[in-house]
């Protein structure tokens, strides 16, 4: 009997020891795969299970969450949706997230380990901290000035602190509310759907992930790269450029709009905008060299992260001398952002140093404690130190006695370069409205903003009319807020 009883007995510890082996298989071994299981729901009810932690501008939440009672028990609200919707994006218990809810998410839910109290808290606990604060560099009444300025029309604005790389202000219109798809439900199908099927396209984020043809504005890098290079010499020499000019290699002529473009000086080139002077200098600096330099702005970057993505400005690398002449003049297949414009018109400001964007200053604790701090680093140098003075001066030239004379403040030293980019099949559309521009208190060692607006449905008779008249007064209510922090 006693031999029976140790068989059993010994049966059963193997069995007791398969189950523990099984176990340990599963929760060591498996848990990653079956925690990532779609099937798991208990994993989304864990992430809902506690209130998102915010994210700021100017010191105010606008964001925040609210108990449902639901199974999924926290949603995510927006204080002033259309307003930030362009720098939160949502987050969606049915359309996860985008923008900063995304690009900090492990911050905002309290999964990153940087908020334990000790290190591997997390991993070891496989528990998570309240979800941390994210604050941006965003000024509210910055934000407010640019969205108010578009009224509703299709574009964007883009604000640059040139010293700093921090952006200011980063508005699409026409916008929509992100707290419409925070939930579950048909209500939240719906709007994703009327949203996304809508004409204007109101969840594009125009300002860094929609790109224009540039138009004029894009002339400032020209005119950069043909200092830099020494085409130019003396801003104020002729060009020997006629007007209008015969495109290389074609007999397409390429005229002006504006007048005294014949034989003009750069500086008088920029001050009216003509097309043929800079689009003849574009070929003189070269394709290999109109590439380099663009590239120091930060055109053809596909890696650029503020910290969401931005779409890749462009400027091609292969091309014909006659469409390097138009790429030249922000044409061809030329294009960019408002933040790579807002980059452009911030090297000019800074000395030809082109600080790297951000819309993070830092990331805290629910209690306020600092997680992390973006520090301002140098993204490249655009231009010599030289070079920027010059343009400083022309980009003066346009407020003071050109095409940009909306933009002007009293008091004030203010920059800017219109632009009206067509396109369009035969250039058949309405053109873009685009105006860039910066501003500094004459009392001020350095610039307080770099601005860039696009509207897309400006009226124009001529090149540059919308970006003075539709744009340019968008600009000076940007840089009057900035300079009234």
């Amino acid at each position: 009997m006693i031999r029976y009883i140790r068989r059993a007995a010994a049966f059963c510890l193997l069995l007791l020891v398969a189950l523990l082996l099984n176990a340990a298989r599963v929760q060591v071994f498996e848990a990653s795969s079956l925690d990532d299981n779609p099937a798991n729901r208990r994993i989304t009810i864990h992430r809902y299970d506690q209130p998102r932690g915010n994210i700021l501008a100017d010191g105010r939440s606008v964001t925040g969450s609210k108990d449902t009672g639901e199974q999924l028990a926290y949603e995510r609200t927006y204080r002033y949706g259309p307003l930030y919707a362009p720098v939160t994006g949502y987050a969606s218990q049915t359309y996860g997230t985008t923008l900063i809810e995304n690009a900090e998410d492990p911050v905002l839910s309290g999964t990153d380990s940087m908020l334990a109290p000790f290190p591997l808290w997390n991993e070891i606990t496989r528990s998570r901290q309240p979800g941390g604060d994210v604050v941006t560099t965003v000024k509210d009444s910055m934000q407010r000035a640019a969205f108010e300025g578009l009224g509703g029309r299709r574009g964007a604005v883009a604000a640059i602190e040139p010293t700093t790389g921090k952006i200011l202000a980063l508005v699409s219109t026409p916008s929509y509310d992100p707290g419409l798809l925070s939930g579950t439900g048909s209500s939240v199908t719906d709007a994703w759907r009327q949203l996304n099927s809508g004409r204007t396209q109101p969840m594009l984020n125009r300002a860094i992930r929609q790109t224009y043809p540039p138009g004029s504005t894009f002339k400032i890098v020209t005119a950069a790269a043909a200092l830099d290079a020494e085409v130019v010499t003396d801003p104020d020499a002729s060009t020997d450029t006629p007007s209008p000019y015969v495109l290389p290699g074609t007999s397409t002529t390429l005229p002006d709009e504006a007048s005294g473009c014949d034989e003009a000086s750069l500086a008088e080139a920029i001050r009216v905008s003509c097309n043929t002077v800079m689009a003849h200098l574009g070929v003189q600096v070269g394709l290999e060299g109109m590439v380099h330099a663009v590239g120091r702005f930060g055109f053809n970057d596909t890696g650029l992260k503020i910290p969401s993505g931005v779409a890749k400005s462009n400027f091609d690398t292969r091309m014909s001398d006659d469409q390097l002449a138009l790429s030249s003049i922000g044409q061809f297949d030329t294009t960019a952002t408002p933040l790579q414009m807002a980059m452009v018109a911030s090297a000019v400001a800074n000395g030809g140093e082109l600080m790297y964007p951000h819309l993070v200053d830092r990331t805290t604790t629910h209690g306020g404690s600092t997680v992390h701090t973006t520090r301002s680093r140098s993204y490249h140098r655009a231009m010599t130190s030289q070079t920027a003075t010059r343009l400083r001066q022309m980009m003066i030239d346009v407020v003071q006695d050109g095409t940009g004379s909306n933009a002007a403040i009293d008091g004030v030293t203010v920059g800017g370069k219109t632009g009206t980019a067509q396109h369009g099949i035969d250039n058949s559309g309405t053109p873009y409205a685009w105006f860039i521009s910066w501003a500094q208190a004459q009392d001020a060692a350095r610039p307080a903003v770099a601005v860039a607006v696009v509207v897309e449905d400006a009226a124009a008779d001529r090149a540059d009319i919308s970006g003075g008249g539709s744009a340019a007064p968008i600009a000076r209510s940007v840089m009057e807020a900035a300079l009234g922090d």
